[in-house]
């Protein structure tokens, strides 16, 4: 008989409970296993039944009967064993139960093994970090277990091209020889023109000409000879059209001088061909065209000639204008690159050259509809020259070149010079300027009226003051180093550790002592104690290791063009970005220094510290400065911003005036209304589009 036998036989004894002796194996079979099993057991019973299997079931081994067995209380006789079947049955057995059998007793060692195992397998089939999905979403998370790379570093500025550039002095010897030039044959031209519209003045009022009235023949023949004298008078219109052509740009002096050979050969067509209509020739109106195109391309000249003698007044401009992310900056640097900016293109040109073609092309359609459309082909060139003198316009010419001249001439007055239509566009296009210290307070207008020390020397107080206000870059500077000169004190100490506060103050170590400097408000919150019966508005204080050792009582005196140049500013909508250092000067000093109508941009600390360091930088220069203070630089500013309004309107004014002209026309000659339609009239229509466009540009110059 096995061990097992024994015991179990032992327990059908009257032994006691307490001195029986159990092994883990028989605990686990006698109360249904382990955990593990007791969750199988119970997954099973949800499952529903299988159906009996065909063959014979095995005999059920003994090992999974006996756990079947229970103990019996002591002193209870066992039941007899059950009577063994007879053969026949024995040959037969019964089904098996629908119940399943007891799971096999499963020691703790073998649990423990093949928990090990499992993960083991795990671990070799696939990583442990599995994709995670979302709570509310069925894409997978990414693995963010991995550390993020180095961030790109940021594209470096394109820096613009500069190509070979003409000496300021030579540029500016070629261009006064070049207005002199031009403007020497504008006064012929526009005495030709008025000698062209005379006789039709005369006309309208009803003054018979002798040989002249109604002798379209005689009338060809004047206008042809006249038409001959203003070409050669204005042989620089078609110079700068059949230039601007070279460099795919179509400009109004283009159209002029189309239209002037067109009448030109309208005249050739009168003289040669009878049935061309009886209609006087548009040679007046084209004579017009070529006098304004003269005098556009003459003040491009002069206003060119203007900017570069002022430029060539020194090689390194004690200031000049660039163009950064927050406004215009006044830095100090070279003029390489100022002739490059200058020659580009205004946006008149660009605007022209976009729609200027369309004009021509539709004159030349509209011309081929009211001639060959309607069988009169003899007056094609007279058609399409009315067409082209309407499109054409006298305003074209001038919407760029009389507003330039004008801030040109405004500016060489004062000691400044800006750098063409690009450079005026890039420094006021985002209606912003960078002010510094010494540009709302220049050198003289901060005094010091008094100075209070205590428990050390003046000098000593002098000098650490000078340092401090010298590391800091402040417009306190100069005030305080003439103080220290005054002391006697000619070393200047240097500053260790230093530090800005957005309270309005400064930190630094001098000889290894904490010094600040600053205002009453920064020093009590660096809990510096303050004597009580000091009350200055724009006093600096003094503290060496928390200890208060000076207070100074500093004035700020505002300046009438300091002044005058904020109330400008503020006029033409540009924004002042207060980028100080010294912690006094602030929105509400300026408010009760200047006009309380002052209205600045006060960004924060970094940021005006950033802005001012600005002005070290060495940019492309948009326009120069050779003059001190805030007005030369607000004028340059605010007169480009003007100049840019000016030109964009004129434009806009031309162009209309040129479809309007043409699509007029193209219906006074569709109904063949040549009595309407004269050459004087349509000089008048050309005049009044001058107008709006000369006080437009006369605005700009008035500011």
């Amino acid at each position: 008989m096995s061990n097992r036998e024994e015991k179990l036989d032992a327990n059908l004894t009257d032994v006691p409970a307490s001195e029986e002796d159990f092994s883990l194996e028989e605990i686990l079979a006698e109360y249904g296993g382990s955990l593990e099993q007791v969750l199988l057991r119970e997954t099973e019973d949800a499952l529903p039944p299988e159906p009996a299997p065909k063959s014979p079931p095995r005999p059920e081994p003994k090992a999974q009967r006996e756990p079947e067995k229970r103990k019996r209380p002591a002193g209870r006789k066992p039941a007899p064993p059950p009577e063994e079947p007879p053969a026949e049955e024995r040959q037969a057995p019964p089904a098996p139960p629908e119940i399943p059998p007891a799971p096999r007793p499963i020691s703790l060692e073998e649990v423990v093994g093949s928990t090990v195992d499992a993960v083991m397998e795990e671990e070799h089939a696939e990583p442990l970090l599995t994709r995670r999905r979302g709570l509310f979403s069925r894409r997978p998370l990414e693995e963010t277990e991995e550390l993020p790379g180095p961030p790109e570093p940021e594209p470096e500025p394109e820096i613009e091209p500069i190509g070979p550039e003409e000496e300021p002095w030579e540029a500016a010897d070629t261009y006064r020889r070049a207005w002199h030039d031009r403007r020497s044959a504008l006064l012929p031209a526009f005495l030709v023109a008025l000698l062209t519209v005379a006789p039709l003045a005369l006309e309208q009022y009803g003054v018979a000409i002798p040989r002249w009235t109604g002798d379209v023949r005689l009338q060809s023949i004047c206008y042809l000879a006249c038409l001959v004298v203003q070409m050669i008078l204005c042989r620089h219109v078609f110079a700068r059209g059949i230039s601007a052509l070279a460099r795919k740009r179509c400009v109004g002096e283009l159209l002029a001088g189309i239209a002037a050979l067109a009448a030109v050969g309208d005249c050739l067509v009168c003289l040669l061909q009878p049935e061309r209509t009886a209609a006087t020739p548009y040679g007046a109106a084209a004579c017009w065209l070529l006098a304004f195109g003269q005098w556009g391309v003459s003040l491009e000249n002069r206003g060119l000639y203007d900017t570069f003698r002022t430029a060539a007044l020194d090689d390194e401009p004690p200031y000049l204008v660039t163009d950064t992310e927050r406004g215009a900056c006044k830095q100090r640097g070279s003029i390489p690159g100022f002739y490059t900016t200058a020659m580009r293109e205004s946006a008149a040109v660009l605007w022209q050259t976009a729609l200027l073609p369309v004009v021509l092309a539709a004159s030349l359609v509209f011309a081929g509809l009211t001639s060959l459309g309607q069988e009169r082909g003899a007056d094609f060139l007279l058609n399409w020259s009315a067409l082209l003198a309407a499109g054409a316009t006298c305003t074209l010419p001038l919407c760029w070149a009389l507003p330039w001249a004008r801030l040109a001439r405004h500016l060489q007055k004062i000691g400044c010079a800006v750098a063409g239509w690009s450079g005026a566009e890039k420094i006021s296009r985002r209606r912003c300027m960078i002010l510094t210290d010494t540009d709302l307070f220049p050198p003289g207008t901060i005094q010091l009226n008094g100075i209070k020390v205590y428990g050390e020397e003046r000098r000593k107080a002098a000098a650490y003051a000078a340092a401090m206000a010298r590391r800091a870059g402040s417009g306190l500077e100069r005030l305080f180093d003439g103080f220290l000169r005054s002391e006697g004190g000619g070393v200047r100490e240097a500053v260790d550790d230093f530090s800005f506060y957005e309270e309005g103050g400064w930190s630094g170590t001098i000889h290894g002592e904490s010094v600040l400097m600053g205002t009453a408000s920064f020093l009590r919150k660096m809990e510096v104690r303050l004597p009580g019966d000091i009350n200055l508005k724009t006093g600096v204080f003094l503290a060496v290791d928390r200890q208060l050792i000076a207070v100074f009582a500093v004035k700020y005196n505002p300046s009438e063009n300091v002044d005058f140049a904020l109330r400008m500013m503020r006029r033409s909508r540009i924004t002042p970005v207060l980028a100080s250092r010294d912690p006094n000067i602030t929105p509400a000093l300026l408010k009760r220094k200047f006009r309380k109508g002052v209205r600045v941009e006060y960004p924060d600390l970094g940021s005006r510290v950033a802005l001012s360091e600005a002005e070290e930088d060495r940019d492309l220069p948009r326009a120069l400065l050779f003059r001190e203070g805030l007005l030369p630089y607000a004028e340059t500013v605010v007169g480009s911003r003007r100049m840019c309004k000016a030109v964009r309107r004129a434009a806009v004014i031309a162009l209309a005036g040129s479809a309007a002209g043409v699509l007029l026309a193209f219906y006074l000659l569709l109904q063949g209304a040549y009595d309407l339609l004269t050459p004087l009239s349509l000089v008048i229509f050309l005049l009044l589009w001058v107008l709006p466009v000369l006080l437009i540009s006369d605005w700009a110059g008035r500011y």
